[in-house]
């Protein structure tokens, strides 16, 4: 039988010969070798064998491959042509020969056995050698297919998201939105009621006075006074409070009578009567009954929602307690030993619980030690306690204070929350210039607070976050456990550091380049506001290190940025992605407001925002409900400025950022021509977070927890004293003229140099146009100081996945992670128009409207009412 004709082999891969064609020929060669016997004919040889070609002894240099990429191997696909093969007969003598070779290119055929021939046992490892690298080579070629097909899949949901799939989101933003104004219309609880104001400023004002005979000066101050304060206090608060006094008057146990009180009321005249109706008389030993004193001032008809109590005295208790060695004479010198067996402590923790506000006046030195043990109850409850520094237990009191704030929370910063109650020590004196500014000032803060407790209840009735905010930790919660707080140093560049690694899909801010009238835009519509979608992976400790009323302060990172994050996520559900946009959007409002502000000042009053990204979770593993913000991390001490219910931070009155922050307050009213006004403001040194934004029309800024609307204009201005640069930037708004409703405001501001934000979408700093750092790379965006860097130290070169000969480009992992992308597998001319990234331009002249107006989104939509 005639031998079938040769085979050929053809090679579908168009690549060049590599390592792994040199190994399949030489064991080719090793395959005739050990079949080839002496005395063996030509004619009994396959006729594949002598179409062998001897193998190159010179290998092809390796391709230089960047470290950071590795390329997948592609094993080449041999296709074999020619007729079918006619199988072998069984007692031919080829048989035994071929049957000893087990290459891919020639199956075994028949089923005789074949006979025993002697070959090398040389000759028998390497074939048993090129078997293996034969198999693993098949097996590489499965493993290269699926990594391949691993990376196309990654290419596909790192790709940018496309105009169909930014419809889709933006349309579950707007569901989310109007589900989430319907509830705060139609829950009760939801909302705060529109006479907010009227309601918290309305107080009970109580005078406790000491009225022996060394009193009687006092007395004729607070009875000449007292109309004036009420006075004040009323215009204040614009006449809508209602403000009731009261007068309680101790003298001591022997005296008749003993004490002499006059319950509230809203008549001034009536108040004035019974002070003069008064005689300072009586007193016997030095210490006095102020216990009951106490007593029956808390069993008087209190009933206003903020209550203040100003004590004016020169003498302590009975009791050895209250005085310091030597001892003056004391008819009861051991604790509840007076006639009425009363004890400071259960009073003054009635006192708190009935949420009264403390004011003490002292006369004479005597009463120190009085004034530290009485404030030492109302910090165990924690509220916020003042000695004045006159006060010898001053320093000692400051220690205590600290001990409990190291002990209520993990977090090295210094922050509370402005809605405790009061305990202050002022100093008076003896001429009594100050008492109508220290009693009216006193009430005031006293409001103030009420409203920060009244908003707070109300928003957490409802699982939302709290209105008055210290950002991040509340050192009076134990939400959590101590032991359940990260408190390792963070570790940043550690990859392993972090426990968890999640992937989020949401919101950032779009970066724009300011102008003139970016402000004005953004005044006039929300919709001017720009933002665009984005897509990150974040690693996250799985501790928190903070928390606040409503959050936890996780530390996390990015893939590829070596700048710290934190990452706030909700103690309970309740809030939606909607929510975090609106907080996102009033930050990117307040950078506006500073970016005109900053070109208005000295530089050394300059302050800035930092951003927010709006999250939600993507992954199976990480959950759909998962809602998440993120935002830089500030390392430092946060300190509280102001807050949204008039609280002005008066112990570091002369620091230059303080006094900017108060001024950005009202200039954001002035500029605004009286439509917003900004307050809440907080952070480290002059980086702020986590603003208020009041807006006078309803609509506006409707989701946002910390919008009071009117109410926050007027707690504002009820506190604000213009200081310097408010001055410089010559405001003209003032309280009075809310009261009348009728306003005059600064007219005209001088045009802004161009100013732009870090294009980091994650960063968003304040940059000069003219200083701002540019890579040629990627031209047309613009990078910080801290974020620069980083283009360069990300780039690498990527093997494209796109179709067409094996190729590769450059790119910075960094800059796409920045633009809230995923790093592109394909080059540049692989990519859709959908995946250009592009840099940010000059505000829409016309109005453009930016990402929001396009598909017609805006928390002022009309449908969303």
């Amino acid at each position: 039988m005639d031998p079938p004709p040769p085979y050929q082999v053809e090679v579908s891969m168009t690549r060049t010969r590599n390592q792994h064609d040199n190994i399949q020929e030489m064991a080719e060669t090793l395959l005739r070798s050990s079949v080839s016997q002496p005395g063996l004919a030509s004619s009994d040889v396959s006729p594949l064998a002598e179409e062998s070609t001897a193998p190159s002894s010179t290998p092809l240099p390796k391709q230089e491959i960047p470290p950071e990429v590795t390329l997948p191997v592609v094993s080449p696909t041999v296709k074999v042509t020619g007729p079918p093969v006619t199988p072998v007969p069984p007692d031919s003598p080829n048989l035994r020969r071929l049957s000893l070779i087990s290459s891919p290119y020639l199956p075994i055929m028949g089923t005789a056995r074949p006979q025993k021939t002697k070959v090398p046992s040389n000759s028998i490892e390497k074939l048993r050698s090129i078997e293996q690298e034969n198999e693993e080579l098949r097996r590489q070629a499965q493993r290269d297919q699926a990594q391949i097909e691993q990376l196309k899949r990654d290419a596909n949901r790192s790709a940018y998201v496309s105009n169909k799939e930014a419809k889709l989101r933006i349309a579950q933003l707007k569901n989310e939105a109007r589900a989430a104004v319907a509830e705060i219309k139609t829950s009760p609880t939801s909302t705060l009621s529109p006479s907010l104001f009227k309601s918290t400023c309305s107080s009970d004002l109580l005078f406790l006075i000491d009225c022996t005979s060394s009193m009687r000066n006092s007395i004729v101050a607070v009875k000449e006074n007292v109309k004036k304060i009420v006075t004040d206090i009323s215009a204040a608060f614009y006449d809508e409070s209602k403000i009731r006094v009261a007068v309680v008057a101790y003298r001591d146990h022997t005296d008749n009578p003993n004490i002499q009180a006059l319950d509230f009321t809203t008549s001034t005249e009536q108040v004035f009567l019974f002070l003069t109706g008064l005689e300072a008389t009586g007193g016997g030993d030095i210490p006095e009954d102020v216990l009951g004193g106490v007593n029956r001032a808390l069993n008087m008809s209190w009933e206003q929602p903020t209550r203040c109590l100003v004590h004016i005295a020169d003498a302590p208790p009975h009791g050895r307690v209250f005085q310091d060695p030597p001892f003056d004479a004391d008819r009861y010198p051991e604790a509840g030993r007076e006639p009425h067996g009363l004890l400071y402590e259960p009073l003054f923790q009635l006192m708190t619980r009935m949420s009264i506000n403390y004011l003490f006046l002292p006369i004479a030195k005597k009463t120190d030690r009085m004034a530290f043990l009485f404030s030492q109850v109302y910090l165990a409850a924690s509220a916020d306690v003042q000695l004045n520094a006159k006060n010898r237990y001053c320093d000692s009191l400051k220690k205590l204070v600290v001990e409990q704030s190291r002990s209520q929370t993990v977090a090295s910063s210094k922050r509370t929350v402005q809605g405790n109650l009061m305990f202050a020590v002022a100093e008076m004196g003896t001429v009594y210039t100050y008492l109508q500014k220290l009693v009216v000032k006193s009430v005031i803060g006293s409001a103030t607070r009420t409203a920060s407790r009244t908003v707070t209840q109300a928003s957490q009735s409802m699982g939302g976050d709290t209105k008055v905010r210290s950002d991040v930790v509340s050192s009076k919660l134990k939400a959590i456990d101590e032991g359940e707080f990260d408190i390792e140093k963070p570790s940043w560049n550690t990859s392993a550091w972090f426990d968890e690694v999640i992937v989020m899909e949401g919101f950032s801010p779009e970066a724009v380049v300011h102008s003139a009238r970016t402000l004005d835009d953004m005044i006039e519509d929300d919709e001017k506001m720009k933002m665009s979608t984005t897509d990150l992976t974040i690693y996250k400790r799985a501790k928190p290190f903070a928390q606040g009323a409503t959050r936890l302060a996780f530390y996390g990172r990015t893939t590829h940025s070596t700048s710290p994050f934190v990452v706030k996520s909700f103690k309970r559900e309740g809030k939606q992605l909607v929510h975090l946009v609106e907080e996102m959007r009033g930050q990117t409002f307040c950078k506006a407001f500073a970016l005109e502000f900053n070109s208005l000042v000295a530089k050394e009053y300059a302050i800035d925002f930092i951003v927010t990204t709006s999250l939600k979770g993507k992954s199976e593993k990480t959950g759909s409900n998962e809602r998440l913000s993120l935002e830089p991390f500030i390392q430092g001490d946060y300190v509280k400025y102001n807050n949204n219910c008039g609280y002005v931070n008066e112990d570091i009155a002369g620091n230059m950022t303080n006094q900017a922050a108060q001024a950005f307050s009202h200039f954001t009213f002035e500029r605004s021509h009286g439509q917003f006004l900004i307050s809440d403001l907080q952070g480290v040194g002059n980086i702020l977070t986590d603003p208020a934004v009041h807006a006078r029309e309803p609509e506006r800024y409707r989701l946002s927890d910390t919008n009071l609307g009117t109410d926050g204009f007027k707690f504002f201005f009820a506190t604000h004293e213009c200081n310097a640069v408010c001055k410089v930037l010559q405001l003209k708004s003032k309280a009075s003229m809310l009261l009348k409703d009728n306003y005059e405001f600064r007219e005209t501001w001088p045009s802004v140099e161009s100013t732009v934000c870090c294009s980091n979408k994650l960063c968003g700093k304040i940059v000069r146009l003219k200083s701002a750092h540019k890579a040629l790379i990627y031209p047309g965006f613009y990078w910080c100081e801290a974020c620069f860097p980083q283009i360069e130290r990300t780039r690498l070169r990527q093997a494209c996945i796109g179709a067409g000969p094996y190729h590769t480009f450059e790119v910075s992992a960094f800059f796409f992670e920045s633009q809230g992308r995923m790093t592109p597998r394909t080059c540049p001319s692989h990519r859709t128009r959908d995946e250009a990234v592009r840099p940010p331009s000059m505000p829409d002249e016309k109005g453009g409207g930016g990402f929001l107006k396009k598909f017609g989104f805006s928390c002022r939509d009309k449908k969303a009412k």
